[in-house]
């Protein structure tokens, strides 16, 4: 807990912002407390009589249905936890499997598809998909320490490791013990579940199976079904009586890369291989997404609409521009300009509007009069040739439409 490595924490915390635990500290608020209480801080850090406050539980809705629960430490706990962790990841990244991508410097999703790519051109064609069962909710802490102590001979910094484990959560005003919890909130927590979860890669380097872990999720890659199925047995066998850990029976599966997601990508074939894509459930929740941003009856200007498709598009064509996908977004831009010509033509409302609008668009006072006149629904108005040649792919960029196939380029050209 030397002064330099508690400045770095700090940093990295202001920078990560993040909101408050249960004391309502906000990171804007560190800095005064710091000059306040360092001293007696680091005092109680040095004599063993620091103590963590428990996590406020937050619930994050997930993509595909439930909730995933957090749980967010007091910004002085997570700037603790980071100058833990700034100590440790040195050490384990030595001893952590080169198969592990997830919460790891300089290592990400990207890096984890591309190792899949590569074991499906080898010719493994079956994947054994792990599923483990609310994992951060049932880590055992006596194993974790166990697990610390083959790397850590130092009974301060497992003591402190044990107290953020056993500090509990306070859920709605209500407190309760975490026994069976290694909470998702924290920056000590994506470490430590890499470290419970590196004796399982190290069990499958033991056994030879190439596998692909990011965080909880774990596939393994096998050259048939039978092969699939006996090692999901034997591995399942393993994770819950060695590991304690819970593999869900109904989500764990053995199946083809090309069907079954991971990350948000499946795979696909052509003449030159295997190549990553969006998985259909991956396409089908962005562009519910942009349906919901792009609604008749939002009531928003233009320029709000499209800022919001900017930050929703541009991170998710950023994870996913590895991927082939140049088709998908295509059509998706296809479909986006005509969802924006109906809002468009919702918002003008007026005969008068419209005719004017038809106008300064480039028609003829009569084909003006004409069109502003039809009795067709928002969206096959939308798909009107009329309407197309007037609010032109180009004249939609003008007014602040992103062009996605053109980010896409750009992305892939960086």
């Amino acid at each position: 807990m030397d002064r330099n490595n508690l400045n770095q924490a700090y940093l990295r915390v202001k920078r990560n912002k993040g909101a408050a635990g249960i004391d309502d500290m906000t990171v804007n608020d560190l800095l005064p407390y710091l000059r306040e209480n360092k001293m007696e801080l680091i005092a109680s850090l040095r004599e063993g009589k620091y103590k963590p406050a428990p996590v406020k539980r937050v619930e994050i809705p997930k993509p595909n249905g439930g909730v995933r629960r957090l749980g967010i430490p007091t910004v002085v706990d997570r700037m603790v936890q980071q100058a833990v962790a700034q100590i440790l990841t040195p050490i384990f990244e030595r001893v952590f499997s080169d198969n592990s991508f997830g919460f790891r410097p300089h290592r990400g999703a990207h890096d984890a598809i591309a190792k899949v790519v590569d074991l499906y051109n080898q010719g493994y064609r079956r994947v054994v998909d792990l599923d483990l069962k609310a994992y951060f909710d049932n880590v055992n802490h006596d194993l974790m320490i166990k697990y610390l102590q083959q790397y850590i001979d130092d009974p301060w910094t497992l003591r402190l490791i044990r107290k953020f484990l056993t500090s509990g959560v306070l859920d709605h005003g209500l407190f309760a013990k975490s026994e069976k919890v290694t909470p998702q909130g924290g920056p000590l927590s994506p470490l430590l579940a890499n470290i419970y979860l590196n004796e399982l890669d190290k069990e499958l380097t033991r056994r030879g199976y190439h596998f692909v872990r990011y965080a909880d999720d774990c596939n393994i890659y096998v050259k048939s079904q039978r092969a699939g199925e006996r090692v999901m047995r034997s591995i399942t066998q393993f994770l819950e009586k060695r590991l304690k850990v819970k593999v869900n029976p109904d989500k764990t599966k053995v199946g083809s890369p090309l069907r079954l997601k991971f990350l948000g990508f499946s795979l696909g074939v052509d003449h030159n291989g295997a190549y990553a894509r969006p998985a259909k459930q991956s396409q089908q929740r962005v562009k519910k997404a942009l349906k919901l941003l792009t609604k008749r009856n939002r009531g928003i200007s233009l320029t709000r609409m499209f800022e919001e498709i900017h930050r929703k598009m541009r991170g998710w064509l950023q994870y996913y521009s590895i991927g082939k996908l140049t088709n998908f977004i295509q059509r998706l831009d296809k479909w986006l300009r005509v969802r924006i010509r109906q809002y468009i033509w919702k918002q003008w409302k007026k005969f008068k509007t419209k005719v004017t609008n038809l106008q300064k668009l480039g028609l003829s006072q009569r084909d003006a009069y004409v069109f502003a006149s039809t009795r067709k629904g928002y969206w096959r108005t939308a798909h009107s040739k009329t309407l197309s040649y007037s609010l032109t792919n180009r004249k939609l960029e003008q007014l602040g439409l992103m062009n996605m196939s053109k980010t896409l380029q750009s992305i892939q050209c960086d």
